[in-house]
């Protein structure tokens, strides 16, 4: 059996913890994560200034399918917005079936594409008045095969959930005991 398999898509001003928590316990767990840049060079800066170089750049993974689709939030969020192929990215894991995951300011993003209509989800609350039913008090929703999560102070609690959702709620737990979470 492969490896399940994750895309994390990082624009400029992406939020650090919101991105290197999830990816790291989702590695930890075997899982076969991609992580992408929106800039050809394969670099993105965080909101803390802290540059990352991706394991490749975006363009390089446009119709591959994953299992799960990861969108950091922060800042940078306004330049996933504005990237139509993460739009044509998420719209395509969506019409599969496939897993969807946004933390922070990033559901914004699957509420863009039309994907939050009906749905429960939360996030970071700098984002309710464009997300009008944001359950605000819960730190991870999943409804259906969107999953969304507050923002930073949630990150590890939501890495741990997409391991659980993505390998079994038992290796979610033996990482969690692991980091002595």
């Amino acid at each position: 059996m492969s490896k399940p398999s994750v895309l994390v898509i990082l624009a400029d001003g992406f939020e650090e913890i919101e991105t290197f928590a999830p990816v790291d316990l989702l590695r930890r767990a075997e899982v076969d994560v991609t992580v992408a840049s929106l800039n050809e060079n394969r670099h993105a800066t965080g909101r803390s200034h802290i540059t990352t170089h991706a394991d490749c750049a975006l363009s390089s993974v446009q119709g591959r399918a994953f299992d799960l689709v990861f969108l950091p939030g922060g800042a940078g969020v306004k330049n996933l917005r504005a990237d139509p192929r993460v739009r044509e990215i998420v719209l395509q894991h969506h019409a599969a079936n496939r897993w969807l995951a946004a933390i922070c300011a990033a559901p914004t993003v699957l509420n863009d594409c039309g994907l939050l209509a009906g749905k429960r989800y939360t996030a970071h609350f700098s984002v309710a008045n464009e997300l009008p039913h944001i359950l605000a008090q819960e730190r991870i929703v999943t409804d259906g095969k969107l999953t969304t999560s507050r923002g930073a102070g949630t990150a590890m609690e939501f890495g741990l959930h997409l391991v659980a959702l993505l390998i079994s709620p038992a290796k979610s737990e033996e990482i969690s005991k692991a980091i002595c979470l």
